[in-house]
């Protein structure tokens, strides 16, 4: 289970460099840490729960791995709801990259925070509408290949030329602006 207080502290230490959409989405992913008895629980929808996502390089560096959503119907990154077994929100990105596309991550290359995303999930008929408090984990990628799962209709590396072409959203290309070198 993710250490909520652990969480809040790398949340509150991340330095968003000046970007307000980000300064807003970390603004509300601490008020829900310091608000909500079970921010991680996937039923927590008032307001919303904590997820993850990974931000995952290419080897090279100068491209971002992406999932064409199939329920969502559009290019995002990998990731989703944290789970009890989750350790931390490393693990829980980690864990969402290899299910989506197992794609091997560098183990050499520490992860981090790459940026904050406060945004609405539509109500899918059993889950109302809620937001995902998303914290974006910074992976480098070991190689090239992936495996499309269930959840995605495409996987794609994707090159910053190419975000209009993908309709990467804005939070994908802040975070990657913001890229660790």
């Amino acid at each position: 289970m993710i250490d909520t207080a652990e969480l809040r502290d790398l949340v509150a230490a991340w330095d968003d460099l000046g970007d307000g959409e980000s300064t807003k989405s970390r603004e509300l992913i601490l008020n829900l840490l310091d608000c909500t008895a079970e921010p991680c629980s996937r039923h927590q929808y008032q307001p919303g729960h904590i997820t993850s996502t990974g931000m995952v390089l290419h080897p090279e560096g100068d491209a971002v791995l992406l999932v064409h959503h199939r329920r969502l119907n559009r290019w995002l990154l990998p990731g989703g709801h944290t789970e009890a077994e989750d350790l931390s929100v490393w693990h829980s990105a980690r864990r969402e990259v290899a299910e989506e596309s197992s794609v091997m991550l560098d183990a050499s290359t520490k992860p981090y925070i790459a940026g904050l995303d406060v945004h609405g999930i539509p109500s899918n008929g059993i889950e109302p509408y809620h937001l995902h408090h998303d914290v974006i984990v910074g992976f480098q990628a070991a190689s090239v290949e992936f495996t499309v799962s269930e959840e995605s209709r495409a996987i794609a590396w994707c090159k910053p030329g190419e975000f209009a072409k993908y309709d990467v959203p804005s939070n994908v290309r802040r975070a990657f602006g913001k890229r660790r070198a």
